[in-house]
C-alpha cells in the first residue's frame, strides 16, 4: 500500500497542501543543480538528470512506502553509470536500469526489503567513501579547467593523466570554481536554510555572462541541447547482452535498494513515522523502469533531499510529487538560462556532495572498531576505488559474512568451556571429556551441552562430541535449552551424530527444545528418532530406565 493512499485516507486538507507546496518548491531548488551536475559526472548530458528527477521523482513519491522520500539521481550511481556508458553505451545503461527495476519490484513482492537493511555498516561506509573519492577525482578536470583529449576511466590512470595536464590550469575557471565552493561552504555555516547550491550556481553563471569569462558552460559543452522526453521504448537486446549487463544491473538494484531504505530510515528517525520497506522497493523498481523508458538515469532515494523536504515542513508524498512538477516547469520555461551555468560551479557542487558522501567522521569512527570490521571497511573502500564497485560490494558482503560466522561460532559451546571452533591441534592431542558438574550422571550415560545459535558455521564440529567423551555410552543426553535457532546444516550435523549413536547402540535424549529448533527438527523428521525431555533432571531419570532396560 503506497503511503500516498494512507495520507489521503487520513484526510488531506488545504493546509497540508500548502505545506507540501512550499516543501516541494524548496526541494526542487536544491535538486535542480544537483540533477544536472550528477548527470554530467555520470558521463551524459544535464537534461538526462532533470528528466530523471521529473519522472522518477514523481513515481517514487506516488508509489513509495515513505511519506517523505525524495527520489532522483544520486552520487551513489555516478561510478556505475559512467562505467556502463563507457563500456556498453547509453543503450546498455537503459537495459541495465530496466533490469534493475524489475529486480527491485521482484525484491519488494518477495518481501526482501526487511533484509536489505541489514547490510553490514563497514560495507556501506566503505563503498560510499570509495564512491566519494571517485566523484571528487572526476571533477578535478572541470574544477581546474584542464584541457584533456580523453579522461581515463581507471582511477590510477586518471590520476596520472590529471597530473600530466596540471600545467594547463585555467586561472579564470579556478576562480569561478573556488568562488562557488567558498560561497557554498559559507552559506552552509552561516545560512544553512538558504539554497546554497542554487545561489552559488546562479551567481557564478551571472558573473561568467557579465564578464564574458573564458570558461566552459553547459551551453558551450552541450551546444544545441534541448531537454526532451523520449517515447517509452527499450533498445534492442539479446540474451547474451542481458547476461553481460546483469552484474551492472544487480549493482544498480543493490545501490537503489540500500540507499532508498537508508534514506527512509533517516526520515523515520526525523519524524517518528514508519516506512514500508517492501513498498519502497516496488516504487524504486517502477521508477527505474520508467526512467529507463524515457531516456533517464538510475534513481534511488536521496538522503539529503529527503531531509530537506522534512525540514521544509512536508506533510506527505505530495511534496515529492510537486518537486517533480516544479523541475518540469523549469525544463519547459527556463531551460535557456541553464546554458549559462559554468561547469566549474557544478564541479564545486559535486565536490561538496562527495565530501558529504565520504562521511569522514563515520569512517574515522569505524576505524576504532575491531580488526575484522576495519579490514572489511578498508578492503571494500580500496576495491571500490581501484577495481570496481560490483566487486567491492560482493567481496565486502562475503568478508562480512565470514566475519559474522566466525564471531557466532565463538559464542557456541559444546560441553562446558569447549568451543566448537577452536585452535588447530594435533590429532594425537588428548580430548578430555568435561562432565556436567550440576548433576551426577548414571553409569553408561553421557551428556552434551550446546549453547548458542546452531548454524552451518559451527555444525561441522558436533561430531567431535563423541570423540571427546571417549567410551561409547548407552545413553547420550543432548542439552539444547540454550539453542535459540538451528538451520538445515545444524539439523544435518545432529542427524549425523544420531546415525553414529544408532550404529553404536547409543540412545539419544534431547532436552528443553525451544520453539524454532523444535519446529525445524520436527519438520525434518529428526524428533521421531530421539526421545524428548522437558529438562535435564527428567532426562537423567529417563536415561536410568534406558540403561536398566538394556
Amino acid at each position: 500500500m503506497p503511503k500516498l493512499v494512507t495520507v489521503l485516507r487520513e484526510g488531506y486538507r488545504f493546509g497540508d497542501f500548502r505545506a507540501d507546496f512550499i516543501a516541494g518548491l524548496t526541494v526542487a531548488i536544491v535538486a535542480l543543480p544537483l540533477s544536472m551536475a550528477l548527470a554530467i559526472a555520470s558521463g551524459t548530458t544535464p537534461d538526462k538528470g532533470l528528466i530523471t528527477a521529473v519522472v522518477a521523482g514523481f513515481l517514487i513519491s506516488a508509489f513509495g512506502g515513505s511519506r517523505f522520500q525524495i527520489g532522483g539521481p544520486t552520487g551513489a550511481f555516478v561510478v556505475v553509470v559512467f562505467n556502463v556508458i563507457a563500456v556498453h553505451g547509453y543503450d546498455g545503461l537503459v537495459i541495465a536500469s530496466a533490469m534493475a527495476g524489475i529486480m527491485l519490484i521482484g525484491a519488494g513482492l518477495l518481501r526482501v526489503g526487511t533484509y536489505i537493511k541489514y547490510i553490514p555498516e563497514p560495507v556501506v561506509t566503505g563503498f560510499t567513501a570509495g564512491i566519494a573519492v571517485i566523484i571528487a577525482t572526476s571533477q578535478i578536470k572541470d574544477f581546474l579547467g584542464l584541457s584533456m583529449t580523453s579522461e581515463p576511466a581507471e582511477f590510477i590512470e586518471k590520476v596520472m593523466a590529471l597530473g600530466a595536464a596540471l600545467p594547463g590550469i585555467t586561472p579564470q575557471t579556478v576562480a569561478v570554481a573556488l568562488g562557488s565552493l567558498g560561497l557554498i561552504v559559507f552559506l552552509r555555516g552561516h545560512r544553512p536554510n538558504w539554497p546554497g547550491f542554487l545561489i552559488a550556481v546562479v551567481l557564478a553563471a551571472a558573473l561568467v555572462w557579465l564578464f564574458q569569462l573564458p570558461t566552459d558552460t553547459i551551453g558551450t559543452r552541450f551546444a544545441g541541447l534541448e531537454p526532451t522526453f523520449a517515447a517509452p521504448a527499450l533498445p534492442e537486446f539479446t540474451m547474451q547482452r542481458l547476461i553481460v549487463l546483469f552484474p551492472s544491473a544487480f549493482t544498480i538494484a543493490f545501490l537503489a535498494g540500500v540507499e532508498s531504505l537508508l534514506s527512509a530510515m533517516v526520515a523515520d528517525s526525523m519524524t517518528g513515522r514508519r516506512h514500508r520497506s517492501n513498498g519502497e522497493l516496488v516504487a524504486q523498481g517502477i521508477a527505474n523502469c520508467a526512467s529507463a523508458a524515457v531516456g533517464g538515469l538510475p534513481v534511488t532515494g536521496a538522503i539529503a533531499r529527503t531531509a530537506t523536504n522534512i525540514r521544509a515542513g512536508a506533510r506527505g508524498p505530495i511534496a515529492g510529487m510537486l518537486h517533480a512538477v516544479f523541475i518540469l516547469g523549469f525544463m519547459l520555461f527556463a531551460w535557456p538560462l541553464a546554458t549559462y551555468i559554468p561547469l566549474a560551479a557544478l564541479a564545486a557542487v559535486l565536490l561538496v556532495v562527495a565530501w558529504n558522501m565520504s562521511e569522514i567522521d563515520k569512517f574515522r569512527h569505524m576505524m576504532k572498531a575491531p580488526a575484522g570490521d576495519r579490514a572489511v571497511l578498508l578492503i571494500t573502500f580500496a576495491l571500490t576505488v581501484l577495481v570496481d564497485l560490483t566487486v567491492a560490494i560482493e567481496v565486502g558482503v562475503v568478508l562480512a559474512a565470514f566475519l559474522f560466522m566466525h564471531r557466532m561460532s565463538e559464542a557456541v559451546e559444546v560441553q562446558s568451556h569447549l568451543h566448537l571452533i577452536d585452535e588447530d591441534v594435533s590429532d594425537s592431542s588428548p580430548r578430555d571429556f568435561v562432565p556436567m558438574q550440576e548433576y551426577e550422571l548414571p553409569e553408561g550415560v553421557a551428556a552434551s551441552l550446546i549453547r548458542g545459535p546452531f548454524f552451518f558455521g559451527v555444525a561441522m564440529r558436533l561430531g567431535e562430541t563423541l570423540d571427546r567423551i571417549g567410551a561409547t555410552p548407552k545413553v547420550l543426553i543432548v542439552r539444547m535449552r540454550a539453542v535459540p535457532i538451528i538451520d538445515a546444516t545444524g539439523v544435518t550435523a545432529l542427524q549425523t551424530m544420531i546415525d553414529r549413536c544408532e550404529r553404536n547402540g547409543t540412545k539419544v535424549i534431547v532436552t528443553a527444545l525451544q520453539p524454532q529448533p523444535a519446529r525445524v527438527l520436527a519438520d525434518m523428521g529428526v524428533l521421531a528418532r530421539v526421545t524428548r525431555a522437558t529438562d535435564f533432571a527428567s532426562a537423567i531419570e529417563m536415561s536410568k530406565k534406558m540403561v536398566t532396560e538394556g
